[in-house]
């Protein structure tokens, strides 16, 4: 039996109407930069998916300055490391900056408490995931920049951050790590 993702469907133009007009509208004033795939300040930042980041606007940086790697709680995963030892030696990364924010919805309980509002409230079991949740921001912090420092793969080169990210003063805090 084909599994129900395996056919083909019509892209879903009524879900993504309002991203299709903005992106119409985008377009209509696009001029290419010229902008190659290189991060032109050789920095990769590694911070979270929520939408009161603006990471380009944050750091003071504009297009092509920066590698952005988002995901949940800005914790650096086995994909965040494949990403950044691309960004080194691919697209001259030279630095990383790992930013979480304050008020994150991962540093909000343990693992098991997100684990069980999903299947409470929409009878999902996720315990297959990992969420990696943070109790401990700070402690997390550190554990996530001395992993990507002490990682085999990385260039001995690659200076290595952390930094907090105040969503209500838009101030980032650097971290002592």
């Amino acid at each position: 039996m084909p599994h129900p993702y395996d056919e083909q469907r019509p892209f879903p133009a009524a879900a993504f109407d309002d991203v299709l007009v903005g992106n119409s509208e985008f377009a209509a004033h696009f001029k290419d930069s010229g902008l190659g795939g290189r991060a032109a300040k050789g920095l990769a930042l590694v911070t979270c998916m929520d939408s009161r980041i603006e990471p380009l606007g944050i750091l003071g940086m504009k297009a092509g300055d920066v590698k952005i790697l988002r995901n949940a709680g800005a914790r650096v995963t086995d994909d965040v490391m494949r990403t950044l030892v691309l960004a080194a030696y691919l697209l001259e990364v030279n630095r990383v900056l790992v930013m979480p924010h304050t008020h994150c919805k991962m540093a909000s309980g343990t693992e098991d408490d997100i684990h069980r509002t999903i299947s409470r409230q929409y009878g999902v079991d996720t315990r297959s995931i990992e969420f990696r949740t943070v109790l401990d921001q700070e402690a997390a912090l550190a554990e996530d920049v001395k992993r990507i420092r002490s990682h085999p793969l990385l260039p001995n080169y690659l200076v290595v951050a952390g930094a907090t990210y105040d969503v209500h003063t838009g101030v980032i805090t650097p971290i002592d790590i």
